[in-house]
């Protein structure tokens, strides 16, 4: 566990509402966001589960004032553990979404101790190919260099973080995301994907991680297609729920699915 000492776990002390939404009094949910999402992506999932149980959704320091980099997934796995100390959680059930997820598996490998179970959201244990690191590299450079992430940019990416059916039925709740993009720095999106860009496999580590877990997907993901979430039932003990008409976003664009699915998991871990 982190030091009492550790700046992050001082900053997760004192800061609770500007990067933590923290509810409820049950067993714990630590729930991480993915890449230009930020904690209140998860407000579907805090609504329905409050009741049963302490649900802490929180921003990764990419939508915070320590955005500046470099840094890679264990140092966001060693952030996540300094939130835990500083809300006094010594295990939880870890859920992450995409970028989120990508820090979960890692986090499991590091504190195995402080999970209980893990919420795999549209991620993947796999890692990126050489032409989706040309391609984000492409991307990035170009917001790094507007200093902001530029509005054509921003609508290639509402089409990337959603799928086809909110895109065309519920065009508000992308466009909102989109507005809320275009306010990020592009230095802080440069190093948030960098974090996890050229990450290495990780398919072999998880016979390591010996916890139940639950992988939700988005049929419509054209970020991460759904069959790339393959690997986390073949290596670990996992079910998968497939979440129709939704994107890499599943659980904000079809929420009602995610959330029956989570309280199911929950009261089988807890």
């Amino acid at each position: 566990m982190a030091s009492s000492d550790d700046p992050s776990v001082e900053r997760y002390r004192r800061r609770p509402e500007t990067v933590a939404t923290d509810r409820g009094d049950g067993p714990p949910l630590v729930l991480c966001h993915g890449t230009l999402m930020d904690r209140t992506m998860f407000a579907p999932q805090i609504e329905a589960l409050e009741d049963d149980y302490r649900v802490v959704a929180y921003d990764t320091r990419a939508r915070t004032d320590r955005y500046d980099g470099p840094y890679d997934l264990y140092d966001l796995a060693d952030d996540c553990a300094a939130l835990m100390d500083a809300k006094g959680i010594d295990s939880c059930v870890l859920g992450g979404m995409s970028m989120g997820g990508f820090m979960a598996l890692r986090f499991a490998e590091r504190y195995p101790d402080r999970v209980d179970g893990l919420v795999m959201i549209d991620t993947t244990a796999g890692p990126h190919d050489d032409d989706e690191i040309e391609r984000y590299t492409e991307m990035i450079e170009t917001a790094r260099q507007a200093g902001e992430v530029p509005e054509q940019l921003a609508g290639v990416i509402q089409h990337i973080l959603f799928g086809a059916t909110t895109n065309a039925d519920n065009a508000d709740l992308a466009e909102r995301w989109v507005d809320r993009w275009r306010t990020y720095p592009g230095e802080s999106v440069y190093h948030e994907v960098n974090s996890w860009l050229e990450r290495p496999d990780f398919t072999d580590e998880l016979d390591d991680i010996d916890v139940p877990t639950l992988v939700v997907h988005g049929e419509e993901d054209v970020a991460l297609e759904p069959e790339r979430s393959e690997s986390l039932l073949k290596r670990l003990d996992a079910e998968r729920v497939m979440v129709p008409e939704a994107g890499h976003s599943s659980n904000l664009e079809n929420p009602d699915p995610v959330n029956d699915a989570l309280a199911a998991f929950l009261d089988g871990v807890y």
